[in-house]
């Protein structure tokens, strides 16, 4: 099975239906779900509690939103499998950021969140010897603005 889209990949592609579908590139979603549930079971098991998985407001989504005694964790999780060109967690860039704060705002307002708000993220390597989580708290600090 290949690693990336490769020639072998696209050689297939006149068999979408039977060879395209073990190709890397196809299995995103999956990685992520994947990533999700190691993400969750990490934290979990150092004592944040589960408030929401997949939260969408809009078009927005939180990947994990979770509670600890004193605040509320929203936690962007980034899974990737090697061979590695960044690290997971550097996808969560500024853009990805503001997404992230927009979606927050809406949670918040929606669900009456009274706690404070920390942004974090979890880094997931699904590497051939089981996972390498990576767990950043305040991976940023927002800056709200007021209408």
């Amino acid at each position: 099975m290949p690693n990336n889209f490769s020639a072998e990949c696209g050689f297939f592609l006149i068999f979408v239906k039977f060879e395209l579908k073990n190709c890397s590139v196809l299995k995103k979603s999956e990685t992520g779900r994947r990533g999700e549930e190691i993400a969750l079971a990490w934290l979990s098991a150092r004592g944040l509690q589960l408030l929401d998985r997949n939260w969408r407001g809009g078009h927005k989504e939180l990947d994990l939103v979770m509670e600890s005694s004193d605040r509320v964790h929203v936690v962007e999780v980034k899974t990737m499998t090697p061979p590695l060109q960044i690290q997971p967690y550097e996808k969560v860039d500024a853009r990805k950021q503001a997404l992230l704060m927009a979606a927050a705002s809406r949670y918040i307002v929606e669900k009456h969140v009274r706690k404070e708000v920390q942004f974090d993220v979890v880094s997931v390597v699904l590497g051939e010897e089981g996972p390498l989580v990576e767990y950043i708290p305040e991976a940023f600090i927002p800056i709200w603005k007021r209408n």
